[in-house]
């Protein structure tokens, strides 16, 4: 008598472990997974920076954010919307940190030295013809202020506005679909 399985048998298995991963690819949806990475990504780099400028303000004695509203600055290269009252959007991907980056602040400044080693870029990088859809980090500051804001739009369902995870309509803003931190964040 020989041992072992029959084809029915084998493809019975078959047929039940691919039930079971479309199960857990369904459950998991790995598209939005990569969202909430990205998300991710977006919340601890605008916390970093948000570090960065706080520790310059503090540090030097006469700190300078930049032109203020209505301009405000992008990190993508041409094509970044208008966002809330800014009436001009400066946009650049140049990631230095001497004061000629997408930010315009001199971290190199600081007495203790520069907390980043450049200035983040978000992970999607793209814009479209509204700030809520496009992704892109924003920068504004007051005039004769040492106030500013910096923007992210959020892309996946669990940190977007309603979500689980909701991080714009929570943060304190005035923007309900941005994720938004700094110390005044009505400026943009």
């Amino acid at each position: 008598m020989k041992k072992g399985f029959t084809l029915i048998e084998l493809l019975v298995v078959i047929a039940i472990l691919a039930v079971l991963m479309s199960v857990i690819v369904i459950t998991l949806n790995p598209a939005e997974m990569l969202k909430k990475t990205r998300d991710t990504k977006r919340i601890a780099d605008l916390d970093a920076l948000r570090t960065a400028i706080n520790l310059y303000i503090t540090d030097v004695t006469s700190p300078s954010l930049g032109t203020t509203i209505p301009t405000c600055y992008a990190s993508q290269v041409g094509g970044a919307t208008t966002n809330g009252s800014c009436n001009t959007v400066v946009s650049s991907t140049n990631q230095t940190i001497s004061g000629s980056g997408w930010i315009p602040i001199n971290f190199n400044s600081i007495s203790s030295g520069p907390p980043l080693s450049s200035l983040p870029l978000d992970p999607k990088n793209s814009t479209t013809t509204s700030a809520t859809t496009s992704y892109v980090y924003y920068y504004a500051t007051k005039s004769a202020s040492t106030t500013f804001e910096l923007n992210a739009n959020m892309e996946s369902t669990y940190y977007a506005n309603g979500g689980s995870g909701d991080v714009e309509s929570k943060d304190g803003g005035d923007d309900p679909d941005l994720y938004e931190v700094g110390s005044d964040l009505t400026l943009m």
